[in-house]
């Protein structure tokens, strides 16, 4: 099995990426696990202290789970992934069935952050973007998706989100073996990662 972690800033083009690399490989041959599904549940706070959530902190993320689902997948054991929702804060009773596959992507702002995580990790991808660029697809994200009003989301991003890319998440660039620049519009190394992870399938 061939673990590869994709980590980048909010709004870089993470998902993109992982889009496009998956289109590259064989039908079935990888399955993803989402940082977010792993975000602490909340669902007890009430909506005003649920405001306050720094989900760019390293702390939000329950690792141990992540860390322990993606051995069980390492091992030939299917997982029960969480599912996170960011309008409740709180985890579903469902969960999603994850099956292991020759490929495993861990993808998520923070992946790169744990180091128990990052050794388990065969590749590892930093997704970079210029900040305006992010930003922009973080307002569109967030009033579409999260429920957030322009000024809302311009106060959630002034208050944790760049503090936090600055302390935590951009650092991890340092921990890449490959960075990513220009995000999911970077065709050609986008191509490059996908021929490189081929190339460990057909070993």
């Amino acid at each position: 099995m061939l673990i590869i972690g994709i980590a980048g800033g909010s709004g870089s083009g993470k998902t993109t990426v992982v889009k496009k690399i998956i289109r590259a490989l064989p039908n079935s041959s990888v399955s993803v696990i989402s940082q977010d599904s792993y975000y602490i549940d909340n669902g007890h706070l009430s909506a005003e202290e649920r405001k306050k959530i720094n989900f760019d902190h390293p702390e939000s993320i329950e690792f141990d789970l992540l860390i322990r689902h993606l051995d069980d997948l390492k091992e030939g054991r299917s997982i029960q992934m969480p599912i996170y929702s960011y309008v409740t804060c709180a985890r579903s009773h469902e969960t999603i069935t994850v099956k292991p596959t020759k490929v495993v992507i861990v993808e998520g702002i923070l992946v790169l952050t744990n180091a128990e995580l990052r050794n388990r990790m065969d590749i590892k991808i930093y997704v970079d973007a210029d900040g305006d660029d992010r930003l922009m697809r973080i307002i569109q994200r967030d009033i579409e998706e999260r429920g957030r009003t322009f000024l809302e989301v311009l106060k959630h991003y002034d208050s944790f989100v760049k503090p936090m890319h600055l302390q935590f998440i951009d650092p991890t660039k340092r921990f890449a073996d490959i960075i990513i620049p220009q995000g999911g519009a970077n065709q050609v190394a986008i191509d490059i990662v996908a021929s490189r992870i081929r190339m460990n399938l057909d070993k």
